[in-house]
């Protein structure tokens, strides 16, 4: 049986990709950085693949990692446009 992916690591993972920090993800989550540390770790041993190396004052994406973050951006891009249609409760239609 295949299990669900962990969508708030997923959620974690990508703004910390998109800003290249946990602090600024977390930010943006209204988190704390090590509540987005903790779903990253829970993600990369999940998955089995280092997602970041990081640095004394930085992180730097994995080569994984960037491929991941492709398709996730993309999906979360989608949904959120999708579900922006129907905000107010009707269904608004994108030109």
């Amino acid at each position: 049986m295949r299990k669900n992916p962990p969508l708030k690591a997923l959620k974690s993972f990508e703004a910390a990709a998109r800003h290249l920090s946990f602090t600024r993800a977390a930010k943006e989550l209204f988190v704390t950085p090590a509540a987005v540390s903790q779903q990253i770790r829970i993600l990369e041993e999940r998955l089995g693949i280092t997602l970041f190396r990081r640095q004394s004052r930085s992180l730097e994406i994995t080569e994984e990692a960037a491929i991941l973050y492709d398709g996730l951006h993309e999906a979360f891009r989608t949904i959120e446009n999708i579900y922006h249609q129907f905000e107010g409760g009707e269904y608004k239609e994108v030109l």
